[in-house]
């Protein structure tokens, strides 16, 4: 692995400057490195981060992977990684004229991880330092573990098996409070404290009357005016006054906030701050192991969220900017097949870059139509549809299709046309819903068009997109040895298969005893399927039980509480 020639960087600061001047924002410095096809086989299970820790099953994976590639030979063009500088991987067998145009699909890349809002809490994040300093300090605790060194690599598995459940959206609303606060009216705990419960206290006990009150925010807004949020509250709380009026402040907030109980976030937020067994003295260091595991996580988090029109938008823009490239020309050939192969529609399956880059070309052109706006919404005739124009500024469908990169991810991408104008997509691509059937004359099972409704294609693009279980901690169930944890069911059952495995590493983290309660669908899964092959009309009817789950003393029981509200369910 070695940075590209000075000849290459130089091609590719001319097209992040042509992508710059087309509307994309790329800040700060880039890297890009050529790789093998070994290295890249080796960073595969690293999820192309070569500062990853280390972890066995890696291993493993490589050797699987190596196997692979010996009977089918293939690999990545590029990989694109989100962190500061932006560094992006370029296979070595790729020539000069694909490079120019697959850098101009990883300044697509780039510009979304720079400006997407799911990815904002990795904004200014070093992840690569991040992760090499997570990885010495796993190393460390390794080599200060010596024979028993084993666990730290038990406690590793053991939290990804859980890391899909992390609070991918509470942490964004923490920052977005942290970062919005003085803007949308929320106080810092201490002067949330004082106005709340402390002064609500004082007034109860009438040491202290409304006037007081309304006087004393008064004062709070003057400082804060006139020094500055934090300095204002500094002085504020530090102001002669009202130390001798309430000297016995800070050390009431102080008690409260030792006594007060971190909120959790997620399995692994709540097993780092409330596990009998990982805070125990001996095993603290299992904390620092599960933090990182859940950091990660959360890094990853957006890019999977957002597969679809990430790599739409990157595929768009490689289109549009090596069309326009000069370094094209004698190449035409080469680059419609590629081209073609990265954005063929499969028709049975999904390609993840043809759908994300042909609904942002759509919205691009209903923009440029005014077909956005209320009054399109409304008109039902079809002729009056097709028919219907309307200009009201410059550059419509460009404005339309960064505002789309900016604020969605998949779901608000997939959601976001109306039933009528998805409806013309899916007719536009000629898109359709396969279904599969027992041929009767041949006795094989055939693949046919069962759908070309828009309605029952976008259903089948939001089943495809990443959904990870809601499962959330019943604080109330919870105590002593038992952790309990509550699966709210949201039309998806849990893949049954794997709860022993993620319950037994959930109880030993825990030291106790783990029960999952959880929703699932009573069929006769095998007789379903045989009688939709029979007749694809055939909606099988499920019944929704609710079932607990306790894994104890190593052993894992099953039990029915019962039928879920709802009854049968058709699918």
């Amino acid at each position: 692995m070695e940075l590209v020639s000075q000849r290459v960087k130089r091609i590719m600061e001319d097209c992040k400057v042509r992508a710059s001047a087309a509307g994309l924002k790329i800040y700060g410095e880039t890297l890009e490195y050529i790789i093998t096809n070994e290295n890249m086989i080796e960073l595969n299970p690293k999820i192309m981060i070569p500062t990853l820790y280390d972890f066995w099953a890696n291993d493993i994976e490589v050797i699987r992977d190596k196997w692979i590639y010996d009977v089918n030979p293939h690999n990545a063009y590029e990989t694109a990684i989100n962190t500061r500088p932006a560094i992006s991987f370029y296979n070595d067998n790729n020539p000069d004229w694909l490079n120019s145009m697959i850098f101009y699909h990883v300044l697509g890349h780039h510009d979304f991880f720079q400006n997407n809002v799911f990815f904002r809490n990795t904004w200014n994040d070093d992840f690569c330092g991040e992760a090499l300093a997570d990885k010495r300090l796993i190393s460390r605790i390794r080599e200060e573990m010596g024979a028993e060194k084993r666990w730290v690599d038990y406690v590793i598995e053991f939290a990804r098996s859980a890391d899909n459940l992390v609070g991918y959206y509470a942490e964004l609303e923490d920052a977005d409070k942290t970062g919005t606060g003085p803007m949308s009216g929320l106080f810092s705990k201490r002067a949330n404290f004082y106005f709340g419960e402390f002064l609500k206290q004082r007034y109860e006990e009438k040491a202290a009357d409304l006037k007081f009150y309304h006087d004393e925010v008064e004062r709070f807004n003057s400082f804060q005016k006139q020094f500055g949020q934090k300095q204002g509250e500094d002085i504020f709380f530090e102001d002669f006054e009202f130390r001798s009026k309430f000297p016995e402040f800070m050390g009431v907030f102080q008690r409260r906030q030792k006594n007060e109980k971190v909120k959790s976030r997620d399995i692994l937020h709540h097993l780092i701050e409330h596990s009998p067994f990982v805070n125990k003295d001996e095993n603290k260091w299992m904390k620092d192991v599960i933090s990182v595991i859940r950091k990660t996580s959360l890094y990853f988090q957006p890019q999977i969220r957002t597969k679809i029109i990430n790599e739409g938008w990157a595929s768009l823009w490689h289109e549009r900017l090596f069309m326009a490239d000069e370094r094209m020309r004698s190449h035409e050939i080469d680059f419609a097949d590629v081209n073609a192969k990265v954005l063929a529609n499969p028709r049975v399956g999904l390609n993840p870059y043809f759908i994300g880059k042909s609904l942002l070309e759509f919205i691009e052109g209903l923009a440029e139509k005014g077909k956005l706006s209320y009054e399109y919404l409304l008109i039902r005739d079809t002729e009056l549809r097709k028919r219907f124009e309307q200009k009201t500024e410059k550059d419509p469908g460009k404005k339309a299709m960064f505002e789309a990169r900016r604020n969605f991810d998949d779901i608000a991408l997939v959601n976001f046309l109306s039933d009528a104008d998805f409806q013309d997509f899916v007719d536009k691509h000629r898109l359709f819903v396969a279904g599969s059937r027992i041929n009767p004359e041949e006795g094989v099972e055939e693949i046919y068009v069962k759908s070309r409704s828009g309605k029952e294609y976008r259903k089948i693009l939001n089943k495809r997109l990443y959904h990870p279980p809601y499962v959330v901690i019943n604080e109330k169930k919870t105590k002593g040895e038992e952790f309990y944890l509550d699966h709210i069911f949201e039309g998806r059952s849990l893949v049954t298969q794997y709860i022993p495995q993620v319950l037994m590493g959930l109880s030993c983290l825990w030291g106790g005893i783990v029960k999952l309660e959880t929703t699932e669908l009573d069929a006769d899964k095998q007789a379903s399927q045989w009688l939709k092959l029979q007749d694809p009309d055939y909606k099988p009817k499920y019944r929704k039980i609710r079932v607990l789950y306790t894994y104890e003393n190593k052993n894992l029981s099953r039990k029915v509480l019962g039928e879920d509200e709802g009854g049968y369910n058709d699918d």
